[in-house]
């Protein structure tokens, strides 16, 4: 099966639903690697290259959506949510304004730029911002409908999109609706919940389980905000234990909001999978191995979690 990385599926939305003129495409200096500049030969009269201004390209694209415009800023997750904070949460998140901020490069998939490019934090600080809309796609179906949804979408969303190739775990019939989580297995033992690369992590662990005689569920969450809390709450009805998986930092991210779920709702035990340290430089196989972002640990901690079950 053909890989593509997220960030690909990015830049072919982009011109995909660019016939919107409504649609302005800002980038930092970066458009080759967060592949705007694919819009940027196709529309080149609403493309504005606002170079390595990452805080000024969040304002301007918030004056451009106060004025009606729908706005796509797009640079490295590590600057979009950590270097742009500020302004993303007072010029966007405060006003409540149609700005779509298209984070690319997320997560230590990055791979050999290293821990001050691999950004673990930027779900965690995105959900802080009250009408902020986060959005993690797993493959480039989703992707490049979650870039629709965004268009669709009146008000703030950030989209966190990876630089590492991968194979489609959805069908061409896959329907994309936010806040909502999709099951992609069936289980009763136990619930793995993954997020963006992590899902194809997933459905391996689930049939590793099956070997082992414990029937695994999986499930999607590509909007950890607003999370699917339907969905979560009966799978931990259902099958009493729950494991989460993100490329992420284990605070802040999506085993945190599952489990402000499952503690409000249907308490269980919970094993979050995700990083507690800063990334290092590496090819991205290998890191995944060291930090633990396997199906192979996926389905270890799956085993304890449904031994913790009363």
């Amino acid at each position: 099966m053909a890989k593509k990385a997220t960030r690909v599926s990015y830049g072919e939305a982009l011109v995909k639903y660019g016939d919107n003129e409504n649609i302005v495409v800002l980038d930092a200096d970066l458009s080759k690697s967060t592949k705007t500049d694919t819009f940027k030969k196709t529309y080149p009269e609403r493309f504005i290259n606002c170079g390595i201004a990452e805080a000024d390209m969040m304002c301007v694209a918030a004056g451009l959506a106060a004025s009606g415009k729908t706005a796509f800023a797009s640079t490295f997750a590590m600057f979009a949510a950590g270097r742009a904070f500020e302004q993303v949460r007072n010029s966007i998140g405060y006003t409540k304004l149609n700005v779509k901020i298209g984070a690319t490069h997320a997560g230590i998939s990055v791979g050999e730029d290293g821990a001050s490019h691999q950004c673990l934090e930027d779900i965690a600080l995105m959900r802080t911002i009250p009408g902020m809309v986060v959005i993690n796609p797993a493959d480039d179906i989703e992707a490049q409908l979650a870039v629709k949804a965004a268009i669709d979408h009146d008000g703030p969303v950030y989209m966190r999109f990876g630089r590492l190739a991968v194979e489609d775990v959805n069908g061409e019939d896959y329907k994309f609706e936010l806040g909502k989580g999709v099951q992609l297995k069936d289980g009763k033992d136990v619930t793995i919940i993954a997020t963006g690369l992590m899902v194809q992590e997933a459905l391996k662990a689930a049939d590793m389980l099956k070997a082992d005689g414990i029937d695994a569920r999986v499930i999607n969450i590509h909007t950890i905000k607003p999370i699917d809390e339907d969905i979560i709450t009966k799978a931990a009805k259902e099958t009493g234990a729950i494991v989460t998986a993100e490329e992420h930092y284990i605070m802040g991210g999506l085993g945190s909001a599952v489990t402000e779920v499952v503690c409000a709702n249907a308490p269980c035990p919970v094993k979050i999978i995700g990083t507690d340290r800063y990334g290092k430089s590496g090819k991205p196989n290998e890191l995944f191995e060291e930090y633990g972002l396997t199906a192979e640990n996926i389905a270890e901690k799956a085993k304890e979690a449904a031994a913790m079950k009363n």
